[in-house]
C-alpha cells in the first residue's frame, strides 16, 4: 500500500495555516493525525487532498473555504440578556463559552461584542469564512477493512 485512496486508515502529520500565514493547528510535536478517510471526521477538503499521496509524500494543499468550514451564517450571531449568563461570568470579547442543545449537544461560542445589558455570541466555527493552507506529509497508510 503506497497510495492513499479512499476508505484507507491514515496518519498525517501536517500544519494549518491561514492564507496571512498565521498557524492555527499542528501536529507538530505531537503524535500524527490518524483517522479513517471518508468518516466524516475531518473537513472534505483536508480528505481530498490526502488522495493519491503516496508514503512520506510531503505537499502543500489550499482549501477553499467551501470545502472547509463554509461561510460565516449570520444566522449563528445572537444577542444576550447578560442576566442569562451564571452570576459567576464577566464575559470579555474573545471568550469562549458552551451552551448545551435541546438535544444535550455542547455547542461552543465566542463573545464578540459587550454591550451595556448584553452580549453578542457567534456560533460558527471560529475558521468559517476562511480559505486555509495545510502542510502534509502522509506517514502511514493502511487499508480499512470493509465490513458489511
Amino acid at each position: 500500500m503506497n497510495q492513499v485512496k479512499e476508505n484507507n486508515t491514515v496518519k498525517v502529520n501536517y500544519t494549518g495555516r491561514l492564507t496571512d500565514g498565521q498557524v492555527f493547528d499542528s501536529s507538530e510535536g505531537k503524535e500524527p493525525i490518524e483517522f479513517a478517510l471518508g468518516q466524516g471526521q475531518l473537513i472534505p477538503g483536508f480528505e481530498k487532498g490526502l488522495i493519491d499521496m503516496k508514503l512520506n509524500e510531503k505537499k502543500t494543499i489550499t482549501i477553499a473555504k467551501e470545502e472547509a468550514y463554509g461561510d460565516v451564517n449570520d444566522d449563528l450571531k445572537q444577542e444576550v440578556n447578560k442576566t442569562e449568563l451564571p452570576q459567576d461570568i464577566t464575559p470579555e470579547v474573545g471568550m469562549g463559552l458552551v451552551s448545551k442543545s435541546p438535544d444535550g449537544r455542547e455547542i461552543n461560542l465566542v463573545v464578540i461584542e459587550v454591550k451595556e445589558e448584553s452580549i453578542v455570541i457567534d456560533g460558527n466555527h471560529p475558521l468559517a469564512g476562511k480559505d486555509l493552507i495545510f502542510d502534509l506529509e502522509v506517514v502511514a497508510i493502511k487499508e480499512t477493512e470493509v465490513t458489511n
